[in-house]
């Protein structure tokens, strides 16, 4: 794990006091990714063109692996955050066509790759990555960001100066002077939505992320043409669909991942630094320390709370100590919790509700004193089925077979008329199709409660499901869980899931992998049809299934819990609830939110009456964000 950062403008600029002017900028840039990459720091100014690089050393540990790399003939420039877990076979492939290596590291074989290949490098990658390729020749710029969204890039671009800026994260463009910090009115709708930024656009204005699995090659000249708060033209280079026509037998498939996920671990574990795992209790980072076998795993829980809900620090000492592992724990308090949320929406870069990003900062710092670098199971849910609501779409199956779309929708209207909640709402959702309803794996507030929540100033946003009509448009005919699933992927994955697992994890200078998020398994995960994604009601069919060869059954079968939070229990508490009460009554506030329907929110909330603990906590970390970025810098 490093941090990259940079800028490119369309004008040649002149060696010498431009160039010292420069690097004066960069290295501002690159001490505000600091904690990305504490080992060393690298930065190359040459006509307009600046790269800057913060390293992490995990492979070649020698200064041979620095970067801004460059290519034999230095037409070619290369910062790259990440690791190519296949750049062994790449290099043996590269060196057979006359490239020279001088360094051990995966970073040289991006440089020669693409002086090879071109963009035509990237469907070769197995790996996470980010990086940018200057070609000094034809003055382009190469950005790109792996197929699932493992590490993040953003750019702007500015036409005070004909530049874009880009970096691996946003408060970097705070130290480059033509960055105008401006709050993108827009955000917030469809951040109460989903609970995380999901847009290609961000919460400043004219700041984009580059989407995963795309690319953007631009010329210097082409800044010049006006390029301001718009994004830019990217390509796609990789392909989220399923593909199950020729139906695979379940053995196969079994024995197939079986396979490929034990080749996936064993690259993940190439490192010349000790490797560790977090491990919870569920399927995914068991079956990932099974196969590891790290000598170190980490958990987190919460003081107070038993196994459970809220704590699966017990499943993991028990599972820890099954293979001979040393298994480290900590059990975290309200006050943990709540310390370090403006630090953590700092490290975020934006206003981010997934309060289980905070327990992961705790988990991050916990492993940091041990390793750096851990494997974590990230990406098993989106890609074999294992989320609620795709298993809830197997309740209703039967019913929506024998019974048409128009007789459900009827139905539907009908469905207040039964007395039994779970019913009605059962009826309701099978009178509609995913692209009404469905959002993400997680969906806070309606666009109705979420203009009630919101001054009229900030209600302009594209809500979620008005943002998310033109996907389904394209993914219409699909199953439902297919639809369910590829949302999540090309949204709530890359937007929540990844963002906070490489934002929490590098605020501590850790590298967290993901081995399901190879795109190896993914070839095989988008062969499993639905019927055998989830079978008689069990989700990850197929994945349960193949950990049963490492695992006792208690851990190959247990019920997902993620990270859950005791945080309704805590907002029902004076101390915490009064926390929220002073924000709420901040000028911040009133400027941004209806702080009379908040602070109703909030005395329901505590006398038990109703659960708002998720819009509570939207508004909360939102204001601790705005203060982070708008107040203290």
């Amino acid at each position: 794990m490093c941090g990259v950062c940079g800028y490119l403008q369309s004008e040649l600029t002149e060696a010498g006091v431009a160039n010292e002017q420069a690097s004066k900028v960069l290295k501002e840039m690159m001490t505000l990714i600091g904690h990305r990459g504490p080992n060393d720091a690298g930065q190359y100014c040459s006509q307009g063109l600046s790269l800057g690089f913060r390293r992490l050393t995990i492979i070649d540990l020698s200064d041979l692996g620095n970067q801004p790399l460059f290519s034999e003939d230095h037409r070619y420039s290369l910062v790259f955050n990440g690791e190519i877990y296949n750049y062994k076979s790449l290099r043996a492939e590269l060196e057979e066509k006359g490239y020279h290596f001088r360094s051990h590291t995966d970073s040289e074989v991006l440089v020669h790759g693409y002086a090879c290949y071109g963009p035509n490098l990237l469907p070769k990658l197995r790996g996470m990555f980010a990086f940018a390729i200057y070609d000094e020749l034809k003055r382009e710029l190469f950005l790109a960001r792996d197929p699932f969204g493992i590490k993040p890039l953003y750019y702007s671009c500015h036409t005070e100066d004909n530049s874009l800026v880009f970096a691996s994260e946003i408060k970097s463009f705070l130290a480059y002077p033509p960055f105008i910090k401006e709050l993108n009115k827009a955000a917030l709708l469809p951040y109460l939505n989903f609970q995380y930024s999901a847009w290609e656009s961000t919460f400043f204005e004219g700041v984009y992320k580059l989407l995963p699995g795309h690319y953007i090659l631009l010329k210097a000249s082409d800044l010049a043409k006006g390029k301001d708060k718009a994004p830019l033209p990217s390509t796609s280079y990789f392909d989220l669909s399923f593909d199950y026509t020729d139906k695979r037998s379940e053995t196969d498939l079994i024995e197939s991942l079986q396979a490929e996920l034990k080749a996936s671990v064993d690259l993940h574990l190439q490192s010349d630094v000790e490797v560790g795992a977090f491990l919870s209790g569920g399927v995914d980072s068991s079956y990932i320390t099974a196969l590891s076998q790290p000598k170190h795993t980490f958990s987190v829980g919460f003081a107070g709370y038993g196994n459970g809900g809220f704590n699966e620090v017990d499943y993991a000492k028990k599972l820890s100590k099954q293979f001979g592992i040393i298994h480290h724990h900590k059990d975290l308090t309200a006050e943990d919790c709540f310390a370090i949320l403006p630090k953590l929406q700092y490290h975020m870069d934006e206003p981010h509700g997934n309060f289980s990003a905070v327990p992961l900062y705790h988990l991050a710092k916990l492993a940091k004193e041990y390793v750096r670098v851990v494997l974590s199971g990230e990406g098993a849910d989106e890609l074999f089925a294992g989320y609620a609501p795709y298993r809830n779409s197997s309740y209703t199956s039967i019913y929506k077979q024998c019974l048409p779309l128009s007789l459900r929708r009827f139905n539907a209207k009908l469905a207040k008329l039964v007395p039994n909640a779970h019913l009605q709402k059962a009826l309701i959702r099978a009178g509609q199709v995913p692209k009404e309803y469905f959002i993400g794996e997680m969906n806070i507030c309606s666009d109705k409660e979420a203009k009630s929540l919101l001054q009229h100033e900030y209600q302009v946003g594209v809500s979620a499901l008005t943002g998310l009509q033109d996907y389904y448009a394209e993914i219409d005919n699909l199953p439902e869980l297919d639809q369910k699933q590829l949302v999540d992927l090309k949204y709530w994955l890359p937007g929540d899931i990844l963002l906070k697992a490489d934002k929490m994890s590098s605020a501590h200078s850790l590298e967290l992998r993901v081995p399901f998020l190879d795109v190896k398994i993914w070839q095989l995960a988008r062969q499993i049809s639905p019927e055998q994604r989830i079978k008689c009601l069990e989700t990850k069919h197929i994945l349960r299934k193949a950990s049963s060869k490492y695992l006792p059954n208690e851990w190959a079968k247990r019920e997902k819990l993620g990270f859950m939070v005791p945080l309704k229990d805590w907002l029902r508490e004076d101390k915490w609830a009064n926390l929220l009460r002073e924000m709420f009554t901040t000028e911040d506030a009133k400027e941004f939110f209806q702080t009379d329907v908040l602070l109703a929110y909030l005395a329901k909330h505590q006398t038990g009456k109703a659960n708002y603990q998720h819009q509570l906590y939207l508004a909360y970390v939102f204001l601790l964000w705005y203060q982070e970025f708008f107040h203290k810098r």
